[in-house]
């Protein structure tokens, strides 16, 4: 009898504190959600929305990459499909859906990086004549 008088008054003291929590409970779940929404959803909301206005501004000539690593130059265009040419009369058609970006011009063109570095071994050699 006397351990149940015990529990009795341990259930009666944990469900009293337990209501003083509840404004708090509610306060830091919100707080998640906030945090959740500004780390998460809208980031991903933006990026989103530029890749759609990217694919539906895209002209014939402009360098693309899609999902699979394919570089390619837009030739023309379908309903749901563009027609990207990958290398000398090789044509493919992807969707639009698999665009991933343009390619930068910078990436189009290595051999002008390769020309305006300098001999590696060239720069070494001075250095230790020095």
């Amino acid at each position: 009898m006397l351990g149940f008088i015990n529990l009795q008054a341990l259930l009666l003291a944990s469900t009293g504190s337990g209501a003083e929590g509840i404004p708090s409970l509610i306060l830091f779940l919100g707080l998640l959600v906030v945090i959740w929404y500004l780390l998460i959803i809208r980031p991903q909301s933006r990026q989103r929305r530029k890749l759609q206005d990217m694919i539906s501004n895209l002209k014939t000539g402009d360098r693309v990459v899609t999902n699979g690593g394919i570089l390619g130059t837009v030739t023309g265009f379908g309903s749901n499909t563009v027609q990207l040419q990958v290398a000398n009369q090789v044509k493919i058609e992807v969707l639009r859906s698999a665009i991933s970006s343009l390619q930068s011009d910078d990436a189009a063109s290595p051999a002008k990086k390769s020309d305006e570095t300098p001999d590696r071994e060239a720069s070494l050699s001075s250095k230790g004549r020095k």
